[in-house]
């Protein structure tokens, strides 16, 4: 029996799957996209998406516009203390919920021709040197080949752990827990509240709603016991962030949470697989461009793919287009969660930067890119 060949097949149903998904299948490849889960479904991400991408979709037909995401054009930052500041953005953005952007991106790559395997999970991908052909293996037992393989399953996964990715040999501090709220807030504005141990991002999106997203610590929520004691015990410390959760109304009993959120270093290409969004390399949230990355970086893949026929010409287009486009932001916002880190150098860093508008507004440049 012949097996299931396709020209390319992405793992993870993200913002980089689908836009590369999307793209490709636009010049006529057969493309087919595997996600463990069924849209729509909810994500923990900040939720803010840097205007660096919104050109490219506007051109693409791909900018949801018909849900009416808010339109962000200021930036507040808070130190535990409740001492803040506000800039202006210079590209500025705008906020959409991930189950909301996620499912119009996948209706756009039905409607393109994209095939789906939705509620369905790879267990080893292989690539066979003799013939320049990938082998992909479902939970399932189903075996697919295709000449490309799309890496876009996030920023940390049971692949990652099975191709022996250097990053996984490493324990990360950090969690990531995610809400939606109704409250008085700007809808013109994110903001970012430092509390001892971690910060958090408030932005509006689509209905009136706002994102309510943290990055907390593994010690701190192993000390309270629960969520909700680690909230209440360091979180309600910054005044900003105690008035937040007690005056608003919170639309899910419980929030979404991830664990060992990483920073490390990773590579853009492994195993001849073209990784993107965080796959290829994950942001620190307090820049709150993770969403554009993972966008930009699915454009950059389909690129890469469309414009060669060598596997290494492929390969060399996307590493060095990546490296230009993302390394030093990656780098950078490295560099500046270590600060976060301590909490005492954190609370240092935060109030320098609040009594530097310019050095805050370079900040924030250097984690963003120029307009695509």
């Amino acid at each position: 029996m012949e097996l299931d060949k396709r020209d390319t097949i992405i793992i993870g149903g993200g913002l980089g799957g689908l836009t590369t998904a999307i793209l490709l299948a636009k010049s006529g490849r057969s493309v087919l996209l595997i996600e463990k889960k069924k849209y729509p479904f909810h994500r923990v991400c900040g939720e803010y998406i840097s205007n660096e991408v919104k050109a490219f979709l506007q051109r693409e037909g791909l900018f949801p516009q018909e849900f009416l995401p808010t339109d962000i054009t200021h930036f507040i930052l808070s130190a535990p203390s409740g001492k803040q500041v506000e800039v202006d953005l210079d590209l500025g953005g705008f906020g959409i919920s991930r189950y909301t952007f996620d499912h119009f991106l996948y209706q756009k790559a039905l409607a393109l021709g994209v095939d789906f395997k939705l509620q369905e999970q790879v267990s080893t991908v292989d690539f066979h040197e003799a013939d320049d052909w990938f082998q992909v293996v479902l939970r399932s037992g189903e075996i697919l080949n295709a000449r490309h393989v799309v890496g876009a399953f996030g920023k940390r996964s049971t692949l990652d752990r099975t191709m022996n990715r250097s990053f996984m040999q490493q324990s990360s501090p950090y969690i990531g827990i995610k809400y939606h709220i109704k409250g008085d807030f700007r809808r013109e504005a994110i903001a970012i509240h430092h509390y001892p141990g971690g910060y958090c991002g408030l932005n509006p999106i689509e209905n009136g709603l706002f994102n309510l997203c943290y990055l907390g610590s593994r010690q701190q929520l192993k000390e309270c016991g629960s969520v909700k004691g680690m909230e209440e015990r360091f979180l309600y410390r910054n005044p900003h962030l105690k008035r937040l959760f007690l005056h608003s109304e919170f639309l899910r009993e419980k929030p979404e949470v991830i664990n060992e959120v990483n920073f490390e270093a990773k590579k853009p290409v492994e195993h001849h697989i073209l990784m993107v969004g965080d796959a290829a390399g994950l942001i620190t949230p307090i820049f709150g461009n993770g969403m554009a990355i993972a966008i930009h970086s699915g454009k950059l893949a389909a690129e890469a793919i469309l414009s060669h026929t060598s596997r290494k010409a492929v390969e060399q287009q996307y590493q060095r287009n990546w490296g230009d486009s993302f390394r030093k932001r990656l780098i950078t916002g490295r560099f500046i969660q270590q600060l976060f880190r301590v909490p005492t150098i954190a609370n240092l860093s935060t109030m320098l930067v609040m009594q530097n508008s310019l050095l805050l507004k370079q900040l924030m440049k250097a984690s963003h890119g120029q307009a695509v």
